[in-house]
């Protein structure tokens, strides 16, 4: 009995002293840039940039281990003295205008531009073009005399299986 309650407090002083510890450890976080301007030229332009592995986020959200490397890559040459529009025609050469969320309108973007409306416009298209088709297919038959004794028969409450009763 007596050796149950020594471990419980041996147990209880080594996690007391695990958790006092622990924050010994902790250390401020470490600035990304000393320089606070071109912090704010890295998020600025990052968040002109299209994530590539994402693609629906920005650069500057995205966690992705290639944005990261592209941020890094942004903020070496902000520090290397480079303009913004140099930076983003760096990254233009190297990953193309899809890597902006507002590419230029050139000819080689066209398709970005106005490809999602020519998209939906030729779906409109399609479906009317087959709305008609389909109809012009309903013919309106008459009915021959037994498919019509045959109705008069359901209708009535005679039976439907051809025979009479």
């Amino acid at each position: 009995m007596i050796g149950a309650i020594a471990a419980r407090r041996l147990a209880g002083c080594l996690l007391t002293s695990l958790f006092l510890a622990f924050p010994g450890f902790a250390k401020e976080a470490a600035p990304l840039a000393q320089d606070e301007t071109a912090e704010k030229r890295l998020n600025a332009i990052s968040s002109e940039l299209r994530c590539l592995v994402c693609q629906n986020e920005s650069l500057s959200g995205s966690n992705a281990e290639l944005a990261h490397d592209l941020r890094r890559e942004i903020r070496s040459m902000i520090q290397a003295g480079k303009s913004d529009s140099e930076i983003m025609d760096f990254m233009v050469s190297r990953y193309g205008d899809f890597v902006r969320y507002r590419p230029p309108l050139k000819g080689t973007t066209l398709l970005l531009w106005f490809g999602p409306g020519l998209l939906f416009a030729g779906g409109i298209g399609g479906l009317f073009v087959f709305l008609r088709r389909r109809s012009r297919n309903i013919e309106d038959s008459p009915l021959s005399e037994a498919e019509r004794q045959k109705a008069d028969r359901l209708l009535h409450g005679g039976g439907g299986d051809g025979q009479q009763s």
